[in-house]
């Protein structure tokens, strides 16, 4: 009996040293400690840019009317065919009781291809009867429309790009080379064309188009995620933009306020407060001036 009561005491006072020993462990365990992820300011291309949405046009567009009334007799060109200016594209007969006349050519008034016929032979027309529409789509347009207060920032030869759904990811170039020289009353935007190639026919008009429109940009100077770059809201009502920068030694970090310029659609540059080579740290919940940090980059 006393040799089981002897074992029993020493198990109790195991236990006992032992969740000592645990205890010890997690006092001595920080919990003030961040782990955080960084990035280094470094040079880089910042482009401004705004997104719209436009719709693709031909470069030129002629509506097909023939000069005279009567029975369209042939299309002598189909859908998809090439038509140069003042070919024939249509024949038709006069509709006159007790005259017989030859065909009246219907010629084209642009070079282009055919984008649409509308008629049937057989069927009556009149000069104002539109026959055929003749698209030339070497070169598209792309017309947008810019709100007010980015009219200042565009120019004719500035560049764009934009994509269309059925081309998927794929970046059509353009520039800009029309600028509407009155702002609409009622929705206070301006209306801009771009100019973009077509050679390869892959653009056709009436298309959607996302646009993107760059507004200004640098190269090569400081830059940062906007993730690593936080504001708030001063005493005065004014914003100011900071930054935690990783001190000497690598476990420490300094708040520092930064003047951003140019903003891109996930960059900063950065014009003053830190510089090139200066590691910063992604912004985790909770960190403040002089927190400890653990820094664990992917």
């Amino acid at each position: 009996m006393k040799k089981i009561t002897a074992i029993i005491l020493s198990a109790v006072i195991l236990g006992a040293c032992s969740g000592k020993g645990e205890k010890s462990a997690l006092e001595q365990m920080e919990t003030d400690r961040f782990t955080v992820e960084t990035e280094t300011v470094s040079l880089r291309d910042v482009k401004s840019d705004l997104l719209l949405n436009g719709s693709v046009k031909a470069w030129e567009e002629a509506v097909i009317f023939p000069r005279v009334d009567g029975k369209l007799l042939e299309n002598v060109l189909k859908e998809g065919d090439k038509v140069k200016r003042n070919q024939s594209l249509a024949l038709i007969e006069r509709d006159e009781v007790g005259a017989v006349y030859e065909p009246v050519l219907v010629p084209s008034t642009i070079n282009g291809v055919i984008g649409k016929t509308y008629l049937d032979p057989g069927a009556n027309v009149t000069k104002t009867t539109p026959v055929a529409l003749v698209v030339n789509q070497e070169e598209v347009r792309v017309l947008v429309d810019i709100p007010e207060r980015y009219i200042g920032k565009i120019h004719l030869g500035q560049s764009a790009e934009f994509t269309v759904e059925a081309f998927g990811d794929r970046q059509f170039p353009a520039k800009v080379y029309k600028i509407s020289p009155v702002v609409d009353s009622q929705s206070r935007v301006v209306t801009v064309e771009l100019r973009a190639d077509n050679a390869d026919g892959s653009l056709k008009s009436g298309m959607f188009a996302k646009v993107k429109l760059v507004l200004e940009e640098k190269d090569n100077v400081p830059a940062l995620k906007l993730t690593s770059v936080q504001s708030e809201t001063l005493d005065d009502g004014t914003t100011a933009d900071y930054v935690y920068v990783v001190n000497e030694g690598g476990d420490t970090v300094s708040k520092r306020e930064v003047k951003v310029g140019l903003k891109s659609a996930d960059t900063y540059e950065i014009v003053s407060g830190v510089k090139e080579g200066e590691e910063v740290i992604k912004i985790v919940f909770g960190i403040k001036d002089g927190s400890k940090i653990k820094i664990e980059n992917k």
